[in-house]
């Protein structure tokens, strides 16, 4: 059976996020809060947990992952990004938006789209997500914890518990979350493409539908 932490979702407690940071440490999948919606995380080194990962959300190889990053700087160690991709991200971060970029050479192969070789970046605008990946120091694999069948992520972290207790380590109950995903921007050609409306204002971005 998982453990449900409940955690401030303004003020952290500091001794339960280094709980749960050790659970992720140690090859836990979680589900954790985020400012969009709750979303499954792991450590970005450990392959089975991944899989565990794609298991819950019944993914392929196709699945864009995301690495949850906790800020502009750690982002781009992960990525390729140039000068004009820089300041939209500048705009965009923190917030709930995720960019499709190339990935670099950090980015362990198998997180990776297979024939694109890219990866899904965001720095969130959550405190305890800021917290963990603080406490972490590395991003955190991660992708919205949408179940197989429904239309929104579930955002009542006690029903999470109560349908993924025996697939999760740890639920984080942060209180409730939204029930919108983040806006997915592909920034891999020539001018950003908006891929999925969600959370994030793209509008706010200059980006067409």
């Amino acid at each position: 059976m998982s453990q449900l932490f409940h955690i401030h979702p303004d003020t952290p407690q500091a001794r339960l996020i280094r709980e749960a940071v050790k659970i992720i440490q140690q090859g836990g999948v979680v589900a954790y809060p985020t400012d969009s919606c709750y979303a499954l995380g792991c450590h970005l080194g450990d392959k089975r947990a991944m899989e565990r990962i794609m298991a819950i959300r019944q993914l392929d190889l196709r699945h864009h992952f995301t690495l949850v990053c906790r800020d502009l700087s750690e982002l781009g160690s992960y990525a390729k990004v140039d000068n004009a991709q820089y300041r939209l991200l500048k705009a965009a971060t923190p917030g709930a938006f995720t960019f499709i970029l190339q990935a670099s050479k950090e980015v362990p192969r198998r997180t990776l789209h297979p024939k694109r070789n890219t990866i899904g970046l965001r720095v969130p605008e959550h405190p305890v997500a800021q917290a963990l990946l603080e406490g972490l120091g590395e991003p955190l694999l991660s992708c919205t914890l949408m179940l197989p069948g429904e239309a929104e992520p579930p955002s009542d972290p006690l029903e999470i518990r109560d349908q993924l207790q025996n697939q999760l380590d740890l639920v984080i109950d942060g209180g409730y979350c939204g029930v919108a995903p983040t806006t997915v921007i592909d920034l891999t050609d020539s001018a950003p493409q908006l891929i999925r409306r969600g959370a994030g204002d793209w509008i706010k971005l200059g980006l067409e539908p």
